[in-house]
């Protein structure tokens, strides 16, 4: 699977459940094919801006949309790595912002 057939699948799917692809096309295809390179590495689709541990059952909550995606994209209008965004974001109403790093400390360690 390619990044351009990854974005069609998903597209439809998540803006169903509110989330927004990154208007930034290249920067959202460079990110989905971080996720087929994790995917491929791990078995798992995790996030391509986390390091995954290669353990499903510790990395669950950085399988993308990861468990940190909505409060980020709430605070700040996009999650951690830009993948998602909200409409405000993409329209230029909001200003990116950095969105620092909420996935906990002692998950990072392996």
């Amino acid at each position: 699977m390619t990044a351009e057939e990854l974005y069609n699948k998903l597209k439809t799917v998540q803006e169903k459940r509110g989330l927004i692809f990154n208007k930034d096309r290249l920067r959202t295809l460079e990110l989905l094919d971080g996720l087929l390179v994790n995917k491929e590495r791990y078995g798992y689709l995790s996030c391509p801006c986390r390091v995954a541990s290669g353990n499903l059952q510790h990395d669950r909550d950085i399988i993308c949309p990861c468990l940190y995606c909505q409060p980020d994209i709430e605070e700040f209008g996009s999650c951690y790595c830009g993948l998602y965004v909200s409409r405000e974001w993409n329209e230029g109403v909001i200003e990116p912002v950095y969105v620092p790093e909420r996935r906990p400390p002692e998950k990072t360690v392996f």
